[in-house]
């Protein structure tokens, strides 16, 4: 029951944005293959986490506001998006079918519930309905907001580097992993805070960028741009 929990946010929302690519469908072997890599980031992030954390403890006590910062927004938000965003472009930028720019904002969510389908069954192995309830309103669909962003700079930048503009999709590149990271470690920051402000911000937060995310993937699904030439000719 609690596995069918942990997993069902993750394909309800994929049928959802799956269906926002109106033109061209993405072949299946490489939707499984992003989401397969997007489940093993889970596991890196877990190691690589539990090492910052480990050694930061050594010298900031876990209490200082410094040691919350460093551990959502490097420690827990870097990690976590750096290794979404590392998988999103060694299997695509190249891939003959990224030739859509909607098509980045697909590979980046099939990723990212790789990555929040097993956070959640590890999450939910010792717990219970509620926090499957929580998780599954929550932190999936937070997860899909931050891969709406990463995929739709990551659109850009492989546009402009199809058209040659090198140091415009360096920019756009650099937006795909930045803007992610900061919702992703504000949004960590409100909830472990220990502050009650930041609950308030929190909702006010998670409120307007819920919709903001929502009017931006329906403007990314119209506008729908191909892609000039292959993804053989990527820069």
């Amino acid at each position: 029951m609690l596995t069918l929990l942990a997993v069902l946010p993750s394909i309800v929302l994929f049928v959802i944005v799956w269906k926002g690519d109106k033109i061209e469908k993405e072949p299946p072997k490489l939707l499984l293959k992003l989401f397969f890599f997007g489940m093993l980031t889970t596991a890196s992030a877990i190691i690589i986490g539990l090492a910052c954390t480990g050694i930061t403890k050594m010298f900031i006590s876990e209490e200082s506001m410094l040691y919350i910062v460093l551990d959502n927004f490097i420690f827990t938000a870097l990690v976590e998006e750096g290794g979404k965003y590392f998988v999103l472009k060694k299997c695509t930028w190249k891939h003959k079918a990224f030739n859509y720019t909607f098509d980045a904002v697909l590979y980046a969510v099939v990723v990212s519930l790789g990555f929040a389908t097993l956070e959640n069954i590890l999450y939910l192995i010792d717990e219970g309905v509620g926090l499957a309830l929580m998780r599954g309103l929550l932190s999936v669909p937070g997860h899909v907001i931050d891969a709406i962003y990463m995929g739709c700079y990551y659109g850009i930048a492989r546009y402009e580097a199809a058209r040659g503009n090198v140091k415009q999709s360096g920019t756009e590149l650099k937006k795909a992993l930045l803007i992610p990271v900061l919702l992703h470690g504000f949004y960590d920051f409100c909830l472990s805070s220990g502050r009650d402000v930041f609950l308030l911000v929190f909702l006010v937060f998670e409120i307007i960028i819920t919709i903001l995310a929502i009017k931006k993937f329906k403007k990314l699904s119209k506008g729908d741009t191909e892609i000039p030439g292959s993804g053989e000719d990527a820069v």
